[in-house]
């Protein structure tokens, strides 16, 4: 018998100043059985630095054909194609041909650097792609309080983020890498 999913209940509050972004999900995160917590959480930092209304997961690790979030337009193309981890060079080039932009939020420390080295060169022609690093250190905070039902609140001002819980508070400031969306 395969594993189901563990499903998260969330309200994510998102005070963005940097974009003038202000608002509430209820988002309901399925955390895959392959899935880390740690990666979750990334996911959902992911979707606060780039919250609009219409941003949605996907089917993620579940399918080879859908990024982790994704914003479409109302035609049903795809705007902008966000992936969680380290995702091989013909995924990323695969987002960057059917969307208008790919962001790529990377968090595994050494292991995302010797994958950002190996592959730059080879996604260096993709002319709507960019690479966040976020320190894994704060999300690993975070991790000790996760509930299945949860509230996190994320202030995001100057490039920097706050994401609390009802506990604690962290701070992290993502490293972009490459940005060739500009």
């Amino acid at each position: 018998m395969a594993l189901g999913a563990t499903i998260y209940k969330v309200e994510l509050n998102i005070a963005d100043s940097d974009r003038h972004y202000y608002g509430s999900h209820v988002l309901t995160v399925a955390r895959h059985p392959s899935e880390t917590t740690e990666r979750m959480l990334v996911r959902l930092v992911a979707f606060a630095l780039n919250a609009h209304d219409d941003l949605a997961f996907t089917k993620g690790l579940s399918s080879a054909d859908e990024p982790d979030i994704w914003l479409k337009d109302l035609t049903g193309a795809v705007d902008l194609w966000i992936e969680v981890g380290q995702p091989t060079e013909s995924r990323l080039l695969k987002g960057c041909s059917r969307a208008r932009q790919v962001i790529v939020y990377c968090h595994n420390g050494h292991a995302s650097k010797l994958w950002w080295d190996g592959a730059h060169k080879k996604l260096a022609r993709a002319k709507n792609l960019k690479v966040v690093y976020l320190p894994i250190e704060p999300i690993r905070e975070l991790e000790n309080d996760i509930n299945r039902n949860m509230t996190l609140h994320v202030n995001i001002q100057e490039h920097e983020v706050f994401v609390s819980n009802d506990s604690r508070q962290v701070g992290l400031l993502p490293d972009v890498w490459h940005d060739s969306s500009g």
